[in-house]
């Protein structure tokens, strides 16, 4: 149980880091970021609602490895997602027209005082990489980590 809550409590920090560069930061998110951030709030859940249910007797204790998995590869979903970010905004590959094509298009509705985040833009980098990338290195680690611990505990039988 404790893997699981690790990630839950990882993927919380990551969405809280997120949030605070949207609203204290200032840079609102684009479509992709927001996509990365889907994944870590499914970790977020399982990381903590499946040792809930566990200790409240809904769950088998037994099913704690696989809680423990389930969190582990949702964060690594999240990590994913960051690469293909990441490479969108190196321009490695296309992204989706939705955030990467033109920035203006009409849908019927004109809103000229919405900012027009596109993805292929890094807002903000440190040392060349951009919240994408750490968002990938983080979350991978944080799989990597869990996937280690969860083997481990695997080969001596508990």
């Amino acid at each position: 149980m404790a893997i699981a809550l690790a990630l839950g409590a990882g993927s919380v920090a990551l969405l809280l880091g997120a949030l605070g560069f949207q609203y204290v930061g200032r840079l609102p998110p684009c479509e992709l970021c927001l996509w990365q951030r889907w994944p870590l709030v499914a970790a977020a859940v399982a990381g903590f609602g499946g040792p809930l249910l566990i200790r409240a007797g809904l769950l088998d204790r037994g099913a704690a490895r696989g809680v423990a998995a389930l969190a582990a590869l949702l964060v690594a979903v999240s990590g994913a997602v960051g690469v293909y970010h990441a490479g969108v905004e190196w321009h490695w590959w296309a992204g989706p027209q939705s955030c990467t094509g033109p920035a203006f298009r009409y849908t019927g509705h004109l809103d000229l005082s919405a900012p027009v985040v596109l993805c292929d833009i890094a807002a903000w980098r440190l040392f060349g990489i951009s919240l994408a990338g750490y968002n990938a290195i983080i979350n991978f680690a944080m799989a990597g980590v869990a996937t280690v611990l969860l083997a481990r505990r695997r080969g001596r039988g508990t």
